[in-house]
């Protein structure tokens, strides 16, 4: 009986241990797939959120610091990050656009912090449909896309300026979450960015106040032209496709003269399916947008 006993503890201690392998191999190869990239990865401490950030940057096809690239800032990390290194180099040797460096800012790794950093500080983190009470109004359950914006503004973009060869010609992308994040930026610094891509915007947040807010913020847009471009899978949820109408009524309606956009549905497309297909659409009407009014860095 006792040899049994000790066998017994020794398959759990083996089980164990091979669980406790199994694990650290899935975290390994996350790790991998979530926070490092095939292209140049930097890691900045950022004073604005405490913390140290990872930023992947995808240069130009032969990159020469004699020249001045187009800068896209994407906050959605590896995802789709190929996907744009792809349509860039394909775009740009076709002469559709120009060649430009990508700075694709990842979540962090052990903490959940896409909420954080991506919602609006008019809506919550734990994000919900309904609308939120108005008594439910402790500073903690908001977004901190105000620090985030922050970050890029005083940290990753005077960063990238200081180590890369760069223009004015700049583009905020965002999917999802990250989509409310460029809704955000384009009614509260528009000025940072002269083109905006919202992918499946979650505009959804707490009875659409994304929406209501983006709408409000369009009215006081002022100064030269800028361009938002909109996509959405034409097999999302009815949710987001209705928050994604109110986006389009409110441009409709509050839109200033200088403020310029277009949108698409991409056919069949599921929510993460559709940026896939939008990319190469967002940087073709971009350029038009560029071409039409004269900017031809």
């Amino acid at each position: 009986m006792v040899g049994v006993k000790l066998l017994s503890q020794k398959s759990v201690v083996a089980i164990i241990c091979v669980a406790l392998l199994i694990y650290a191999g899935v975290m390994s190869k996350s790790y991998i797939d979530e926070y490092t990239s095939n292209f140049i990865d930097h890691t900045i401490y950022s004073s604005t959120l405490k913390e140290n950030r990872k930023i992947f940057i995808r240069l130009s096809e032969g990159y020469d610091n004699n020249k001045r690239y187009p800068l896209i800032i994407k906050s959605d990390g590896n995802f789709n990050l190929k996907r744009w290194d792809e349509s860039i180099s394909k775009l740009s040797e076709q002469g559709s656009i120009n060649d430009s460096i990508v700075v694709a800012i990842p979540n962090l790794f052990w903490i959940d912090s896409r909420n954080r950093d991506l919602v609006p500080p008019y809506a919550r983190q734990d994000v919900q449909i309904e609308a939120r009470p108005h008594e439910m109004d402790d500073p903690e359950i908001f977004g901190e896309a105000d620090l985030f914006l922050g970050f890029i503004e005083n940290e990753v973009l005077p960063f990238i300026e200081k180590e890369y060869s760069i223009n004015d010609n700049r583009v905020l992308s965002g999917f999802s979450a990250g989509g409310s994040f460029v809704l955000y930026t384009i009614t509260t610094n528009p000025g940072l960015f002269t083109g905006y891509f919202a992918f499946s915007p979650a505009a959804w947040y707490d009875d659409s106040v994304v929406v209501k807010e983006f709408s409000k913020g369009l009215k006081s847009i002022s100064g030269t032209p800028l361009f938002l471009y909109l996509s959405l899978g034409g097999a999302e949820n009815e949710i987001i496709t209705g928050s994604f109408k109110g986006l389009l009524s409110a441009i409709d309606l509050d839109a200033p003269e200088n403020f310029k956009s277009d949108y698409s549905y991409s056919e069949g497309a599921g929510h993460t399916e559709n940026p896939y297909v939008s990319v190469p659409k967002a940087l073709k009407v971009y350029y038009k947008f560029r071409a039409e009014n004269n900017k031809t860095f």
